[in-house]
Protein backbone atom coordinates (compact mmCIF):
# COMPACT_ATOMS: atom_id res chain seq x y z
CA UNK A 1 0.00 0.00 0.00
CA UNK A 2 1.25 3.70 -0.85
CA UNK A 3 0.59 6.31 1.08
CA UNK A 4 1.61 9.81 0.07
CA UNK A 5 2.73 12.19 2.51
CA UNK A 6 2.58 15.67 2.69
CA UNK A 7 6.11 17.36 2.93
CA UNK A 8 6.76 21.06 3.86
CA UNK A 9 9.93 22.76 4.63
CA UNK A 10 10.07 24.88 7.81
CA UNK A 11 12.05 27.69 6.53
CA UNK A 12 9.65 28.60 3.90
CA UNK A 13 7.06 29.75 6.40
CA UNK A 14 8.50 30.01 9.88
CA UNK A 15 9.70 32.61 11.23
CA UNK A 16 13.24 33.13 12.55
CA UNK A 17 12.26 35.53 15.69
CA UNK A 18 9.14 37.53 16.46
CA UNK A 19 10.21 40.15 15.01
CA UNK A 20 9.83 39.22 11.39
CA UNK A 21 6.54 39.27 9.43
CA UNK A 22 4.66 36.57 8.75
CA UNK A 23 5.32 34.40 5.70
CA UNK A 24 2.54 34.53 3.57
CA UNK A 25 2.34 31.94 0.62
CA UNK A 26 1.60 33.50 -2.34
CA UNK A 27 1.01 32.29 -6.18
CA UNK A 28 0.83 34.95 -8.48
CA UNK A 29 -0.07 32.53 -11.85
CA UNK A 30 -2.00 34.76 -13.85
CA UNK A 31 -4.90 32.67 -14.48
CA UNK A 32 -5.76 32.55 -10.48
CA UNK A 33 -6.31 35.63 -10.56
CA UNK A 34 -9.08 36.58 -13.78
CA UNK A 35 -9.81 39.49 -12.58
CA UNK A 36 -6.64 41.12 -11.48
CA UNK A 37 -7.05 43.77 -14.16
CA UNK A 38 -10.69 45.41 -13.45
CA UNK A 39 -10.14 45.48 -9.60
CA UNK A 40 -6.90 47.18 -10.16
CA UNK A 41 -9.11 49.63 -12.65
CA UNK A 42 -11.82 50.12 -10.01
CA UNK A 43 -9.17 50.96 -7.15
CA UNK A 44 -7.30 53.26 -9.81
CA UNK A 45 -10.30 55.30 -10.81
CA UNK A 46 -10.97 55.50 -6.64
CA UNK A 47 -7.95 57.09 -6.38
CA UNK A 48 -7.84 59.25 -8.91
CA UNK A 49 -11.47 60.47 -7.66
CA UNK A 50 -10.25 60.85 -4.19
CA UNK A 51 -7.26 62.76 -4.67
CA UNK A 52 -9.29 65.11 -6.71
CA UNK A 53 -11.77 65.55 -3.71
CA UNK A 54 -8.97 65.70 -1.12
CA UNK A 55 -6.81 68.91 -3.29
CA UNK A 56 -7.33 71.39 -1.20
CA UNK A 57 -3.78 73.41 -1.82
CA UNK A 58 -4.42 76.54 0.07
CA UNK A 59 -2.68 76.36 3.47
CA UNK A 60 -2.11 80.45 4.90
CA UNK A 61 -2.51 83.92 3.96
CA UNK A 62 0.58 86.14 5.36
CA UNK A 63 -0.87 89.38 5.19
CA UNK A 64 1.11 92.62 7.14
CA UNK A 65 2.14 94.34 4.20
CA UNK A 66 0.75 97.72 3.36
CA UNK A 67 1.99 97.91 -0.55
CA UNK A 68 2.67 94.87 -2.96
CA UNK A 69 4.76 92.60 -2.80
CA UNK A 70 7.52 92.91 -4.87
CA UNK A 71 10.45 90.10 -4.15
CA UNK A 72 10.58 86.83 -1.80
CA UNK A 73 13.61 85.19 -0.69
CA UNK A 74 14.50 81.83 1.14
CA UNK A 75 16.79 81.51 4.36
CA UNK A 76 19.41 79.18 3.20
CA UNK A 77 19.71 77.15 6.40
CA UNK A 78 16.05 77.49 7.98
CA UNK A 79 13.40 76.29 6.55
CA UNK A 80 10.68 78.41 8.39
CA UNK A 81 12.74 81.88 7.51
CA UNK A 82 11.47 83.33 4.47
CA UNK A 83 12.42 87.05 3.45
CA UNK A 84 9.78 89.32 1.73
CA UNK A 85 10.26 92.94 -0.23
CA UNK A 86 7.25 95.27 -0.67
CA UNK A 87 6.23 98.34 -3.44
CA UNK A 88 6.96 100.81 -0.17
CA UNK A 89 10.63 100.23 0.51
CA UNK A 90 9.39 97.51 3.82
CA UNK A 91 11.23 94.29 4.18
CA UNK A 92 9.63 91.41 6.51
CA UNK A 93 11.02 88.24 8.09
CA UNK A 94 8.25 85.95 8.51
CA UNK A 95 8.36 82.25 10.43
CA UNK A 96 6.01 79.99 8.45
CA UNK A 97 5.73 77.57 11.42
CA UNK A 98 4.31 80.57 13.64
CA UNK A 99 2.40 82.21 10.21
CA UNK A 100 3.60 85.80 11.63
CA UNK A 101 6.01 88.63 10.91
CA UNK A 102 9.23 88.54 13.71
CA UNK A 103 10.67 91.69 12.14
CA UNK A 104 9.79 95.06 10.19
CA UNK A 105 12.47 96.62 8.69
CA UNK A 106 11.98 100.13 6.37
CA UNK A 107 15.02 99.43 4.48
CA UNK A 108 14.50 101.80 1.03
CA UNK A 109 12.74 104.88 -0.12
CA UNK A 110 10.44 103.72 -3.12
CA UNK A 111 10.39 100.00 -4.07
CA UNK A 112 12.67 97.35 -2.76
CA UNK A 113 13.25 95.84 -6.13
CA UNK A 114 15.36 92.77 -5.20
CA UNK A 115 16.64 90.68 -2.15
CA UNK A 116 18.77 87.99 -1.42
CA UNK A 117 20.29 85.97 1.19
CA UNK A 118 24.32 85.21 1.87
CA UNK A 119 24.98 82.02 1.34
CA UNK A 120 25.83 81.29 5.38
CA UNK A 121 22.59 83.11 6.49
CA UNK A 122 24.09 85.28 8.74
CA UNK A 123 23.01 88.39 6.55
CA UNK A 124 20.90 89.38 3.43
CA UNK A 125 21.28 91.96 0.91
CA UNK A 126 18.13 94.37 -0.63
CA UNK A 127 18.49 96.90 -3.48
CA UNK A 128 15.92 100.03 -4.23
CA UNK A 129 14.77 102.66 -6.12
CA UNK A 130 17.10 105.14 -4.02
CA UNK A 131 19.97 103.51 -6.12
CA UNK A 132 21.42 102.02 -2.63
CA UNK A 133 22.36 98.32 -1.84
CA UNK A 134 22.56 96.99 1.95
CA UNK A 135 23.77 94.85 3.57
CA UNK A 136 21.33 93.65 6.81
CA UNK A 137 21.63 91.12 10.02
CA UNK A 138 19.59 88.28 10.07
CA UNK A 139 19.25 88.71 13.58
CA UNK A 140 17.38 91.55 14.77
CA UNK A 141 19.20 94.39 16.54
CA UNK A 142 19.82 93.64 20.40
CA UNK A 143 17.45 95.87 23.35
CA UNK A 144 18.22 99.31 23.02
CA UNK A 145 19.59 99.48 19.29
CA UNK A 146 18.86 100.88 16.56
CA UNK A 147 17.61 99.06 13.11
CA UNK A 148 20.62 100.23 10.92
CA UNK A 149 22.33 97.72 7.71
CA UNK A 150 25.63 96.79 8.55
CA UNK A 151 26.62 98.39 4.90
CA UNK A 152 25.36 100.82 2.44
CA UNK A 153 26.49 101.30 -1.34
CA UNK A 154 25.15 104.19 -3.13
CA UNK A 155 25.55 103.89 -6.72
CA UNK A 156 24.96 105.82 -9.45
CA UNK A 157 22.01 104.49 -11.31
CA UNK A 158 18.65 102.38 -9.71
CA UNK A 159 19.04 98.82 -9.48
CA UNK A 160 16.77 96.15 -10.52
CA UNK A 161 17.71 93.15 -9.18
CA UNK A 162 20.65 91.47 -7.01
CA UNK A 163 21.61 87.81 -6.29
CA UNK A 164 24.57 86.37 -4.14
CA UNK A 165 26.89 83.50 -5.21
CA UNK A 166 26.15 80.37 -3.74
CA UNK A 167 29.67 79.43 -1.98
CA UNK A 168 31.87 83.03 -1.86
CA UNK A 169 30.96 86.41 -0.48
CA UNK A 170 30.69 87.81 -4.04
CA UNK A 171 27.25 89.42 -4.96
CA UNK A 172 25.96 90.63 -8.41
CA UNK A 173 23.44 93.39 -8.91
CA UNK A 174 21.76 94.82 -12.27
CA UNK A 175 20.82 98.29 -13.71
CA UNK A 176 21.90 99.80 -16.78
CA UNK A 177 24.69 96.90 -16.16
CA UNK A 178 25.78 93.99 -14.56
CA UNK A 179 27.75 94.68 -11.84
CA UNK A 180 30.22 92.20 -9.52
CA UNK A 181 30.58 93.05 -5.76
CA UNK A 182 32.82 91.52 -3.51
CA UNK A 183 31.12 92.51 -0.09
CA UNK A 184 34.54 93.88 1.38
CA UNK A 185 34.44 97.10 -1.46
CA UNK A 186 32.60 99.89 -2.23
CA UNK A 187 33.09 99.41 -5.55
CA UNK A 188 32.27 96.50 -7.94
CA UNK A 189 35.20 94.39 -8.83
CA UNK A 190 33.87 94.42 -12.76
CA UNK A 191 31.23 95.37 -14.85
CA UNK A 192 29.93 93.95 -17.27
CA UNK A 193 27.38 95.02 -20.37
CA UNK A 194 26.15 94.02 -23.68
CA UNK A 195 23.49 96.26 -25.17
CA UNK A 196 22.14 99.28 -24.00
CA UNK A 197 18.69 98.45 -22.20
CA UNK A 198 17.99 98.11 -18.95
CA UNK A 199 18.41 94.43 -17.49
CA UNK A 200 15.42 93.41 -15.04
CA UNK A 201 16.97 90.57 -13.58
CA UNK A 202 20.37 88.76 -12.95
CA UNK A 203 21.03 85.14 -11.62
CA UNK A 204 23.67 82.70 -10.32
CA UNK A 205 23.95 79.08 -11.50
CA UNK A 206 23.95 77.26 -8.01
CA UNK A 207 26.31 74.68 -9.64
CA UNK A 208 28.71 76.53 -12.23
CA UNK A 209 29.20 79.67 -9.53
CA UNK A 210 30.98 81.53 -12.03
CA UNK A 211 28.33 81.25 -14.21
CA UNK A 212 25.43 83.99 -14.16
CA UNK A 213 22.60 85.10 -16.49
CA UNK A 214 20.55 88.08 -16.97
CA UNK A 215 17.88 89.55 -19.12
CA UNK A 216 17.32 92.66 -20.80
CA UNK A 217 14.56 94.82 -21.81
CA UNK A 218 15.58 94.56 -25.27
CA UNK A 219 14.66 91.04 -25.21
CA UNK A 220 17.78 89.85 -24.90
CA UNK A 221 18.90 86.84 -22.13
CA UNK A 222 22.84 87.15 -21.74
CA UNK A 223 25.46 84.38 -20.18
CA UNK A 224 28.18 85.73 -18.19
CA UNK A 225 31.45 83.93 -17.33
CA UNK A 226 32.75 85.76 -13.86
CA UNK A 227 36.47 84.33 -14.49
CA UNK A 228 36.53 85.92 -18.12
CA UNK A 229 35.04 88.93 -16.94
CA UNK A 230 33.17 89.13 -20.13
CA UNK A 231 29.75 88.12 -21.31
CA UNK A 232 29.52 84.71 -23.08
CA UNK A 233 26.58 84.65 -25.47
CA UNK A 234 22.72 85.57 -25.82
CA UNK A 235 19.85 84.84 -27.15
CA UNK A 236 17.57 87.22 -28.43
CA UNK A 237 13.42 85.70 -28.31
CA UNK A 238 10.25 87.80 -29.74
CA UNK A 239 9.42 89.18 -26.70
CA UNK A 240 11.01 90.90 -23.33
CA UNK A 241 12.53 87.68 -20.63
CA UNK A 242 11.05 88.92 -16.91
CA UNK A 243 13.62 86.91 -15.49
CA UNK A 244 15.19 83.05 -15.40
CA UNK A 245 15.82 80.38 -13.02
CA UNK A 246 18.45 78.07 -13.38
CA UNK A 247 17.64 74.08 -12.48
CA UNK A 248 19.48 73.54 -8.99
CA UNK A 249 20.33 70.19 -10.58
CA UNK A 250 21.45 69.97 -14.25
CA UNK A 251 24.36 72.67 -14.68
CA UNK A 252 23.10 74.02 -17.89
CA UNK A 253 19.53 74.28 -18.02
CA UNK A 254 17.96 77.43 -17.38
CA UNK A 255 13.93 78.19 -17.67
CA UNK A 256 12.80 81.97 -18.48
CA UNK A 257 9.63 83.38 -17.89
CA UNK A 258 8.38 85.41 -20.82
CA UNK A 259 5.79 88.15 -21.88
CA UNK A 260 4.56 86.33 -24.43
CA UNK A 261 2.72 83.77 -21.45
CA UNK A 262 5.06 81.10 -22.28
CA UNK A 263 8.05 79.53 -20.26
CA UNK A 264 10.89 78.78 -22.38
CA UNK A 265 13.52 76.34 -21.04
CA UNK A 266 16.85 76.36 -22.29
CA UNK A 267 20.07 74.27 -22.59
CA UNK A 268 23.04 77.27 -22.67
CA UNK A 269 25.17 75.21 -25.01
CA UNK A 270 22.72 75.00 -27.99
CA UNK A 271 20.52 78.25 -27.12
CA UNK A 272 19.40 78.26 -30.86
CA UNK A 273 16.44 75.95 -29.80
CA UNK A 274 14.54 75.98 -26.77
CA UNK A 275 14.67 72.22 -24.80
CA UNK A 276 10.90 72.89 -24.47
CA UNK A 277 8.38 75.57 -24.39
CA UNK A 278 5.77 75.35 -21.57
CA UNK A 279 2.35 77.27 -22.71
CA UNK A 280 -0.16 77.46 -20.11
CA UNK A 281 -1.30 80.56 -18.86
CA UNK A 282 -3.04 83.46 -20.62
CA UNK A 283 -0.89 86.63 -19.62
CA UNK A 284 2.60 87.52 -19.15
CA UNK A 285 4.77 85.05 -16.58
CA UNK A 286 6.39 87.23 -14.18
CA UNK A 287 8.45 85.17 -11.99
CA UNK A 288 9.71 81.47 -12.00
CA UNK A 289 11.27 79.02 -9.50
CA UNK A 290 12.59 75.87 -9.35
CA UNK A 291 11.99 72.71 -6.99
CA UNK A 292 14.88 71.60 -5.18
CA UNK A 293 14.54 68.48 -7.22
CA UNK A 294 15.00 70.03 -10.49
CA UNK A 295 11.97 67.89 -11.98
CA UNK A 296 9.27 71.26 -11.64
CA UNK A 297 9.27 74.45 -11.47
CA UNK A 298 6.31 77.17 -10.30
CA UNK A 299 5.71 80.08 -12.46
CA UNK A 300 3.84 83.59 -11.53
CA UNK A 301 1.81 84.95 -13.64
CA UNK A 302 -0.02 88.26 -14.37
CA UNK A 303 -3.00 86.60 -15.12
CA UNK A 304 -3.58 85.82 -10.76
CA UNK A 305 -2.74 82.29 -11.11
CA UNK A 306 0.64 80.08 -10.50
CA UNK A 307 1.11 77.41 -12.51
CA UNK A 308 3.44 73.28 -11.89
CA UNK A 309 5.57 72.36 -14.77
CA UNK A 310 7.27 69.16 -15.03
CA UNK A 311 10.03 70.50 -16.55
CA UNK A 312 9.97 67.83 -19.74
CA UNK A 313 6.09 68.45 -20.20
CA UNK A 314 4.73 71.58 -22.23
CA UNK A 315 1.62 71.56 -20.09
CA UNK A 316 1.01 72.51 -16.28
CA UNK A 317 0.34 69.60 -13.80
CA UNK A 318 -1.37 72.05 -11.57
CA UNK A 319 -2.95 75.58 -10.98
CA UNK A 320 -3.58 77.66 -7.82
CA UNK A 321 -5.76 80.53 -7.80
CA UNK A 322 -7.99 81.92 -5.06
CA UNK A 323 -10.76 84.60 -5.78
CA UNK A 324 -8.89 87.35 -3.82
CA UNK A 325 -5.22 86.42 -5.34
CA UNK A 326 -4.71 89.28 -7.86
CA UNK A 327 -1.32 90.09 -9.92
CA UNK A 328 0.93 87.48 -9.03
CA UNK A 329 4.78 89.09 -8.93
CA UNK A 330 7.03 86.59 -7.00
CA UNK A 331 7.13 82.74 -6.24
CA UNK A 332 9.87 81.02 -4.00
CA UNK A 333 9.51 76.75 -3.92
CA UNK A 334 10.70 75.92 -0.36
CA UNK A 335 13.99 73.96 0.01
CA UNK A 336 12.37 71.08 1.10
CA UNK A 337 10.42 70.69 -1.95
CA UNK A 338 6.57 70.43 -0.26
CA UNK A 339 5.73 74.20 -0.27
CA UNK A 340 5.02 77.03 -2.72
CA UNK A 341 5.30 80.57 -1.57
CA UNK A 342 3.28 83.44 -4.00
CA UNK A 343 3.63 87.08 -3.38
CA UNK A 344 0.83 89.20 -5.26
CA UNK A 345 -0.25 92.68 -5.92
CA UNK A 346 -2.68 92.83 -3.10
CA UNK A 347 -0.21 92.50 -0.07
CA UNK A 348 -0.25 89.42 0.80
CA UNK A 349 2.19 86.03 0.39
CA UNK A 350 0.09 82.80 0.14
CA UNK A 351 1.50 79.48 1.00
CA UNK A 352 0.07 76.46 -0.90
CA UNK A 353 1.18 72.57 -0.69
CA UNK A 354 3.10 71.51 -3.87
CA UNK A 355 1.35 68.53 -4.30
CA UNK A 356 -2.31 69.77 -3.62
CA UNK A 357 -3.78 66.24 -2.43
CA UNK A 358 -1.03 65.28 0.10
CA UNK A 359 -1.73 65.05 4.04
CA UNK A 360 0.34 67.10 5.83
CA UNK A 361 1.87 65.52 9.11
CA UNK A 362 3.41 62.40 10.31
CA UNK A 363 2.33 59.10 8.61
CA UNK A 364 1.80 55.50 9.40
CA UNK A 365 3.38 52.64 7.92
CA UNK A 366 0.11 51.63 6.52
CA UNK A 367 -0.98 55.16 5.15
CA UNK A 368 2.13 55.47 3.34
CA UNK A 369 1.76 52.06 2.05
CA UNK A 370 -1.38 52.66 0.66
CA UNK A 371 -0.37 55.82 -0.66
CA UNK A 372 2.52 54.02 -2.79
CA UNK A 373 -0.03 51.73 -3.69
CA UNK A 374 -2.35 54.23 -4.67
CA UNK A 375 0.27 56.45 -7.13
CA UNK A 376 1.72 53.38 -8.44
CA UNK A 377 -2.40 52.39 -10.01
CA UNK A 378 -2.48 56.02 -10.93
CA UNK A 379 1.09 55.94 -13.00
CA UNK A 380 -0.30 52.61 -14.51
CA UNK A 381 -3.38 53.32 -15.84
CA UNK A 382 -2.96 57.53 -16.25
CA UNK A 383 -3.25 56.84 -19.79
CA UNK A 384 -7.04 55.74 -19.38
CA UNK A 385 -9.77 58.21 -21.20
CA UNK A 386 -11.78 58.26 -17.87
CA UNK A 387 -9.20 58.42 -15.06
CA UNK A 388 -7.25 60.57 -17.42
CA UNK A 389 -10.28 63.05 -17.98
CA UNK A 390 -10.41 63.21 -13.79
CA UNK A 391 -6.96 63.60 -13.36
CA UNK A 392 -6.60 66.32 -15.64
CA UNK A 393 -9.81 68.28 -14.77
CA UNK A 394 -9.23 71.94 -13.33
CA UNK A 395 -11.78 74.36 -12.37
CA UNK A 396 -10.76 77.66 -13.37
CA UNK A 397 -11.78 81.22 -12.74
CA UNK A 398 -14.12 82.90 -15.56
CA UNK A 399 -11.66 85.32 -17.22
CA UNK A 400 -8.76 82.70 -17.75
CA UNK A 401 -11.34 80.44 -18.93
CA UNK A 402 -12.56 82.45 -21.82
CA UNK A 403 -9.14 83.55 -22.90
CA UNK A 404 -7.82 80.34 -23.09
CA UNK A 405 -10.94 79.99 -25.20
CA UNK A 406 -9.97 82.91 -27.48
CA UNK A 407 -6.45 81.87 -27.78
CA UNK A 408 -7.33 78.61 -29.13
CA UNK A 409 -9.65 79.92 -31.72
CA UNK A 410 -6.54 82.22 -32.54
CA UNK A 411 -3.90 79.99 -32.86
CA UNK A 412 -6.25 77.70 -34.84
CA UNK A 413 -6.65 80.34 -37.04
CA UNK A 414 -2.90 80.99 -37.71
CA UNK A 415 -2.42 77.27 -38.36
CA UNK A 416 -5.01 77.44 -40.78
CA UNK A 417 -3.28 80.44 -42.85
CA UNK A 418 -0.03 78.43 -42.33
CA UNK A 419 -1.59 75.51 -44.02
CA UNK A 420 -3.30 77.37 -46.51
CA UNK A 421 0.03 79.60 -47.45
CA UNK A 422 1.76 76.38 -47.67
CA UNK A 423 -0.39 74.66 -50.15
CA UNK A 424 -0.97 77.36 -52.17
CA UNK A 425 2.71 78.41 -52.88
CA UNK A 426 5.78 76.69 -55.10
CA UNK A 427 6.99 73.98 -52.75
CA UNK A 428 10.06 75.10 -50.66
CA UNK A 429 9.51 78.41 -50.86
CA UNK A 430 7.64 78.78 -47.25
CA UNK A 431 9.95 77.45 -44.76
CA UNK A 432 8.25 75.11 -42.34
CA UNK A 433 9.45 76.06 -39.20
CA UNK A 434 8.71 73.86 -35.38
CA UNK A 435 7.24 75.62 -32.75
CA UNK A 436 10.12 75.35 -30.60
CA UNK A 437 11.87 77.78 -33.26
CA UNK A 438 9.47 80.51 -33.91
CA UNK A 439 10.16 82.40 -31.23
CA UNK A 440 13.63 82.74 -31.22
CA UNK A 441 15.09 85.35 -32.88
CA UNK A 442 19.00 85.20 -32.97
CA UNK A 443 21.98 83.65 -30.97
CA UNK A 444 24.78 86.18 -30.71
CA UNK A 445 28.35 84.51 -29.29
Amino acid sequence: MKVKMLSRNPDNYVRETKLDLQRVPRNYDPTLHPFEVPREYVRALNATKLERVFAKPFLASLDGHRDGVNCLAKHPKSLATVLSGACDGEVRIWNLTKRNCIRTIQAHEGFVRGICTRFCGSSFFTVGDDKTVKQWKMDGPGFGEEEEPLHTILGKTVYTGIDHHWKEGIFATCGQQVDIWDEQKTSPICSMTWGFDSISSVKFNPIETFLLGSCASDRNIVLYDMRQATPLKKVILDMRTNTICWNPMEAFIFTAANEDYNLYTFDMRALDTPVMVHMDHVSAVLDVDYSPTGKEFVSASFDKSIRIFPVDKSRSREVYHTKRMQHVICVKWTSDSKYIMCGSDEMNIRLWKANASEKLGVLTSREKTAKDYNQKLKEKFQYHPHIKRIARHRHLPKPIYSQIQEQRVMKEARRRKEVNRLKHSKPGSVPIVSEKKKHVVAVVK
